[in-house]
């Protein structure tokens, strides 16, 4: 699809309403990780510096359309104005009279940002009234929140609909260029690597990978249904048993389509995630798996040194515990030496690849887990769909 750019926009002098991701973890009312705001300015920049007023406007958390005062905006706000080194107006609402008010009353260059949209339970229902005040803070709209494109709410859809400049920021093109190279022409060998805890909630990522990649990873808990699938010992392993069919058609997929699939060939277990670690070749009764061990390590690093495609979504085991951290670790090492063009999907394993140094050493750290995984599976955004139709 053809969307338009900001910088196709005439913003001097007028209010951009900008739909940004600013969804970010908060630790005793401060930002604990800005890394969001921080993918934000370089669209934030550009407009100031080319005279547009602006209107900013995100979700924060679940407060399922209530207002809820630990998941406000303000700290964001707060941490915003200290990157941008300029005062920032807040607007206790996220769209209303007051909030109007206020945006008619900016000047060039000025920064506005509105209270978490998820305030209004018409956000997430994509209610046309909730689109329509969200239209009036605005003469143009730019969409920058790539991890909400799969969204299909009032500050995605809705507002596109009341708006008639509008364009994309330069975090979402750069996010669609970056994935369309994975999806649309990846460079041969192509590498996956998917973990996470289900299979159930990868299928349709699986089906559409299994179409387009050479090798195929799978680490995390969903490699024990695939093991037992498979007949192997797997102790008391998280496992989904109504999916071990499933697993068995997508195995028998891989090698019709001569896709190499590898699955943990040892794993770090444990009776419990606070118990002694160790290192063994099949899982007993009792114990469970955590991680995936070093030979699996050393065969998958093996496989991702050959990519010049490779996209990796999921961690490898329970990363956030030390003791189950040598799996996620090693591979993102892997992925971080890998000459090839590497896309890492956003969520967890975007989280460990910054706990471990690495986010600077991969082509591409997405900022949307759960949409780069629709993009992998080939389906249309709801945001991306809105902005070339209205376009």
């Amino acid at each position: 699809m053809t969307i338009p750019s900001i910088d196709d926009l005439d913003v001097a002098g007028r209010r951009a309403l900008v739909r940004l991701d600013l969804n970010c973890p908060l630790r005793n009312g401060e930002v604990a990780d800005d890394t969001r705001i921080r993918a934000a300015l370089p669209t934030i920049q550009a407009l100031r510096e080319r005279g547009a007023r602006l209107v900013l406007c995100s979700h924060l958390g679940r407060p399922k359309g209530r207002r809820v005062s630990a998941l406000s905006l303000e700290p964001v706000a707060a941490q915003l104005a200290a990157l941008l080194d300029c005062e920032i107006i807040f607007a206790h609402e996220p769209a209303g009279d007051d909030a109007l008010y206020l945006s008619k009353d900016l000047g060039d260059g000025d920064v506005m940002v509105l209270e978490n949209l998820r305030f209004d339970a018409g956000e997430k229902q994509n209610s046309p009234e909730f689109a329509r005040r969200l239209a009036e803070l605005g003469d143009v709209f730019v969409n920058d929140a790539f991890g909400a494109l799969h969204r299909a709410h009032a500050s995605v859809v809705g507002v596109v609909e009341h708006m008639d400049e509008l364009g994309a920021g330069y975090l979402v093109l750069g996010e669609l260029a970056a994935l369309a190279r994975v999806v649309d022409k990846p460079e041969r060998p192509n590498v996956a690597i998917l973990g996470g805890a289900k299979v159930s909630d990868k299928i349709g990522v699986i089906e559409a990978l299994i179409q387009k990649v050479d090798t195929l990873l799978i680490g995390g808990a969903m490699a024990y249904t695939f093991l037992l699938a498979q007949g192997q010992t797997i102790g008391e392993s998280l496992v989904e048993p109504a999916k071990l069919d499933l697993a068995r058609k997508l195995m028998d997929r891989c090698r019709a389509r001569d896709v190499q699939l590898l699955l943990p060939s040892d794993h770090v277990i444990a009776d419990s995630p606070d118990g002694e670690p160790s290192v063994v070749r099949e899982i007993p009764a009792g114990s469970k798996g955590f991680d995936i061990g070093p030979e699996t390590v050393k065969a998958y690093s093996e496989a991702i040194a050959t990519a010049r495609t490779l996209f990796w979504n999921g961690p490898m085991g329970m990363f956030e515990v030390e003791a189950f951290s040598g799996g996620t670790r090693g591979v993102a090492e892997a992925v971080a030496a890998a000459d090839g063009y590497t896309v890492v999907g956003g969520g967890d394993s975007a989280a460990a690849l910054n706990a471990f140094g690495l986010g600077s050493r991969v082509s591409h750290l997405s900022t949307g887990g759960g949409a780069s995984l629709e993009l992998i599976e080939g389906r249309v955004l709801p945001g991306v769909d809105a902005l070339a139709r209205r376009s």
